[in-house]
């Protein structure tokens, strides 16, 4: 076969979801070509759609976090940004912030830059070689200035689940607040309680929750007051040179990507009907079985809790048999980045390689020197892909 005959395989999902639920592309097609209006600005037909489009989906995103108050849910353009608004938006000067070996650059880098300048002081725990944080870590590193702890739900290398409900636990009898970065989680993970537990909440949509790239959610419980890191202008308020007080305005400065949001409002309602525990147990089998396969291979090392023959299960994502559909591993003999292009050429396999922009996590997997391959696997995946990555591989070695 041919390279412009062989299959394409994708097993990339945990860096963004693909193919999307034929509900998605349908709706963010029509949002573009038929409504095209700006979300809270005007009163004819078009615009009052519009919002109503936003008003939907900040309900549904509100019923998937556990039936939390839809006017505590904002839509900033992605999770990275999200995750700024909350960090900066919360931390003050002499703010002492708990962070994880296992976190990614999208939370670890703002800290690392507020730290960097003197405005926070910024502890990061270690994991085990799964990518395992141990609540103790943090009550070991915990002082009387300490405001924040940052988790990473699942890590992006290993598909470890941390405890988020002992976290949250340790930081609010002390007074603490939890920010959950839940980009690898939300949408393959049931969420159970309200935020899971935590205090904020971030995800984006392109990844578990299968919607388009362009939107992110941001959630924060009532009572915590974020001030807003954008200005400008909200559609609400606007004869006053303030922000407006409102949690949903004061987070969504600008105009929203509607079709991003629309997009987003069906892959949560496709979500719905197939059931979250469904579609996360049907990802982590296919995980399972692909990490089975590949630690069987003579060379290839598989890393993190699938290295031991778990399976993981349908749990609330506060820990115990629940691992994100994550298979990271190494090649004897090749970069990892030399085995990913070799994947593609001998099979038509996707998957990304390298660092997977976590800085912290490496050292303590031992894979500092070239970082993994990863393997992720989302609801269009089948047994096909699984055997295709594990025939490549014994073909490799």
């Amino acid at each position: 076969m041919s390279d412009s005959e062989t299959v394409r395989r994708y097993l990339d999902n945990a860096a963004t979801s693909w193919p999307k639920p034929p509900e998605v592309f349908a709706a963010w097609e029509h949002a573009g070509r038929s409504i095209g209006a700006a979300a809270g600005r005007a009163t004819y037909r078009e615009a009052v759609a519009a919002d109503a489009i936003r008003s939907r989906c900040r309900a549904a995103v509100a019923r998937l976090l556990g039936n939390v108050d839809p006017q505590r849910v904002a839509f900033p353009a992605g999770a990275t940004l999200g995750l700024n608004m909350a960090i900066h938006g919360l931390l003050g000067s002499g703010d002492h912030v708990i962070a994880t070996a296992a976190d990614h650059n999208a939370t670890l880098r703002p800290l690392h830059w507020l730290e960097s300048r003197g405005l926070i002081e910024l502890s990061i725990v270690p994991c085990d070689g799964a990518g395992c944080v141990d609540p103790e870590e943090v009550a070991r590193v915990w002082r009387p200035t300490t405001r924040l702890v940052v988790c990473s739900h699942a890590s992006n290398v290993t598909g470890a689940i941390q405890d988020v409900r002992a976290l949250g636990a340790l930081a609010h009898d002390r007074g603490g607040l939890l920010l959950l970065d839940a980009a690898q989680s939300l949408g393959q993970i049931a969420c159970t309680t309200g935020g899971y537990g935590a205090d904020i909440v971030v995800a984006p949509s392109h990844k578990w929750l299968l919607g388009p790239a362009g939107a992110g959610i941001l959630w924060a419980r009532p009572g915590i007051d974020l001030a807003p890191l954008v200005q400008g202008g909200t559609g609400s308020a606007s004869d006053s040179l303030a922000m407006p007080d409102g949690f949903t305005d004061r987070m969504e400065p600008g105009t929203p990507d509607l079709p991003a949001l629309a997009g987003l409002l069906a892959a949560v309602e496709w979500l719905a009907t197939q059931s979250i525990d469904a579609v996360g147990q049907r990802c982590r089998e296919l995980a399972a079985a692909a990490a089975a396969g590949l630690g069987a291979i003579d060379g290839v090392r598989v890393i993190g809790p699938y290295a031991n023959g778990a399976r993981g299960s349908a749990a609330d994502g506060s820990g115990g048999d629940a691992i994100a559909p994550i298979v990271s591993f190494t090649v004897e003999g090749y970069d990892p980045a030399e085995a990913a292009l070799l994947l593609e050429q001998i099979a038509g396999v996707q998957v990304r390689s390298g660092f997977h922009c976590a800085a912290c996590i490496h050292p303590h997997l031992g894979t500092q020197n070239g970082g993994t391959v990863r393997a992720s696997f989302g609801p269009y995946n089948t047994g096909d892909d699984v055997d295709a990555v594990v025939s490549a591989m014994q073909k490799l070695r």
